[in-house]
């Protein structure tokens, strides 16, 4: 992950984030031993590797237009003018093919799936890749080669921004909806996770470009802290992961209560005291201010109330009412698992600090200007709208799971519904459908081809090559050879008949040569 925030070559950016793809693989799939791990890691290495693929085409069609691969390279680099203006047209189709390997590496509508899976994985391991590291990735790209996005931007708008924030927009809002219904703690936080970066995926869409990696560093803390928190809730409640196992945990484990409290109100948006209250007042922000349309700010409006929502029923599932299940003899975490519960919760809300709008330190600095401290800002319009929604979240939240049971009142009321969020909206089974019916037909067909057609189509030349060397071998013993055969024996004989007349005496051959020369001179005489 450092090097693909350290580097200034696309391609080494490339080569570290397959890298990130192969340890996240490794990571999700560590209980080898468990089926659902292994499939899990192998769903993760081979939707994110669809977008990787993208990412390369869009790779090898910047450079064969730039003729290099280097981001600043003294004006000459793909992200400089000089190299921004060899691209034209084109710009558009490559700043789409690299936002595949975003939508792919950071979870984006359609390429989603795999991320709420990776829960099979350790629950470390679970905040390391959706708080630090692979889920970050995405919205890093895109943030890393903005020029290339915004290239020829028209009031800030692009083709392919237009596609990035409408992405984000889908998913941030069916992430939202489909975490209403989940009874995992963790696959909560996963769907959670996902629909924090669609809002990213907005705010760099519509021009938020430091707005959204503010989010991504506040999001980093407190989603950290909400694995860590859940993990822990995990292991004091005997290693039960459904939240209608648990309840009234707040007395039991008043240690993990307080951070787990802090990380949601953060993730919620809860103004002042906590970090992302800060970073989404400011993509709100950005969002009215997109020319293209006011759709997305209002839409995520309706995602910041959803936040709060599915967040206050998690809480209340296991945090409050009575005792059920495994929590009935839940206990609190050691140490060794509370401290850095400890540590990220004061990280949330010191962090909350440099991002407030009375000394927007990190802002500024982002944004290559000089902070100054002016109090009068802290108090904003946004301010009361974003508190105003997050209140209107909790009172719904509260309102309707009151009385947590092993029944959802969404479930109750709309059952159709609630069946609906449950299984994700039926994506996975809508691609177990299409891509992968697709898929494993073309596999039958391959393999039918391959045993039937081609099999049978070498095995057709060889039995003609076995025919032909049959009838070459019969050839080549009966005629050829036989032929040679014959003569060979035919000059042995005339050689053993020759050989008969040498008797090997001297004096019988002088007298040959003399019966020779003699008949030499009589012939010689007569003739002359």
């Amino acid at each position: 992950m450092l090097g693909v925030v350290l580097a200034n070559s696309l391609l080494l950016l490339f080569v570290c984030w397959e890298l990130v793809g192969l340890a996240s693989y490794l990571l999700i799939g560590f209980w080898i031993k468990r089926p659902s791990a292994a499939a899990a890691a192998k769903k993760a290495f081979i939707i994110t590797r669809i977008g990787d693929l993208g990412f390369f085409l869009g790779m090898l069609w910047l450079y064969g237009q730039s003729g290099t691969l280097l981001f600043y390279d003294g004006g000459n680099g793909a992200l400089e003018s000089h190299g921004l203006l060899s691209l034209g047209a084109s710009a558009t189709f490559i700043a789409l093919l690299l936002f595949c390997g975003a939508v792919g590496k950071s979870g984006q509508f359609p390429l989603h799936v795999w991320l709420p899976d990776a829960m099979e994985g350790p629950t470390p391991v679970s905040a390391l890749i959706h708080a630090a590291t692979m889920v970050a990735a995405g919205i890093f790209l895109v943030a890393r080669v903005y020029p290339l996005f915004s290239l020829g931007a028209i009031a800030g708008v692009t083709p392919s921004l237009t596609v990035v924030v409408w992405i984000g927009v889908v998913t941030a809002l069916i992430s939202a909806l489909i975490a209403l219904a989940q009874w995992d703690i963790k696959r909560i936080l996963a769907y959670s996770t996902v629909s924090q970066l669609g809002l990213m995926m907005v705010s760099l869409g519509v021009g938020g470009v430091v707005a959204g990696i503010m989010h991504l560093l506040a999001h980093g803390f407190f989603k950290a802290l909400l694995f860590l928190g859940s993990g822990s809730v995990i292991h004091g409640c005997h290693e039960e992961q459904d939240i209608r196992k648990m309840g009234g945990l707040r007395g039991r484990m008043p240690v993990t209560f307080l951070t787990y409290a802090i990380g949601m109100m953060a993730l919620s948006g809860v103004p002042l005291f906590f970090s992302g209250a800060w970073t989404k007042e400011e993509i709100l922000h950005a969002t009215l201010q997109w020319p293209v349309s006011r759709a997305p700010h209002f839409l995520m409006l309706a995602g910041v109330v959803l936040t709060a929502l599915y967040m206050t029923r998690q809480m209340i599932y296991v945090f409050f009412g009575h005792p059920r299940g495994s929590a009935e003899h839940a206990h609190e975490s050691p140490p060794v698992m509370t401290a850095p519960l400890i540590v990220l919760a004061v990280c949330v809300i010191a962090f909350s600090v440099m991002l407030t709008p009375a000394w927007p330190w990190l802002f500024r600095y982002l944004a290559g200007a000089t902070a100054s401290f002016a109090f009068s800002q802290l108090i904003q319009p946004g301010l009361f709208i974003a508190l105003a929604l997050v209140v209107l979240g909790i009172a719904l939240g509260v309102l309707i799971y009151r009385r947590p049971g092993e029944l959802d009142p969404m479930e109750q009321s709309l059952p159709a519904l609630f069946r609906f969020l449950q299984h994700g909206m039926w994506l996975d089974e809508l691609y177990d459908r299409t891509v992968l019916a697709f898929a494993r037909g073309a596999a039958r067909t391959s393999d039918w081809l391959d045993r039937y057609f081609w099999d049978g189509l070498v095995r057709g030349f060889g039995a003609l090559g076995s025919s032909l060397g049959s009838f070459t071998k019969g050839f080549d013993e009966r005629a050829i050879n036989a032929g040679a055969n014959d003569a060979a024996a035919a000059a042995r004989d005339l050689g053993g008949l020759i050989s008969r007349r040498h008797s090997g005496q001297i004096q019988t051959y002088l007298g040959v040569v003399a019966v020779g020369m003699l008949a030499l001179l009589l012939l010689y005489a007569w003739l002359t």
